[in-house]
């Protein structure tokens, strides 16, 4: 159980070093840019769109908001720029 848990954290960690990649790299499109942002900024902050204390909806928002920003970001992203993160990364 364990051993998945550290499998889990370092896959974790290898994508958000490509989605850092990929905000800084040169030919991403701005919106992917203001995207990803978007994504972090949420994530970072230090309240909720949607206090935490409404029954479902409150946790929701974080589990649903902040990776729909990273798959829209992920999908108007050029294939090519993301294979060369990922290579990076590797």
């Amino acid at each position: 159980m364990l051993s998945k848990f550290k499998s889990l954290y370092r896959h974790l960690k290898k994508e958000l070093e490509v989605y850092r990649l990929v905000l800084k790299h040169p030919e991403t499109p701005w919106v992917a840019k203001f995207l990803l942002g978007l994504a972090v900024g949420y994530l970072l902050l230090p309240f909720d769109l949607i206090p935490d204390f409404i029954p479902i909806i409150g946790q929701l928002d974080d589990a649903v908001i902040i990776p729909a920003l990273f798959y829209l970001a992920l999908k108007l992203t050029p294939q090519e720029i993301i294979q060369h993160c990922r290579a990076q990364v590797r």
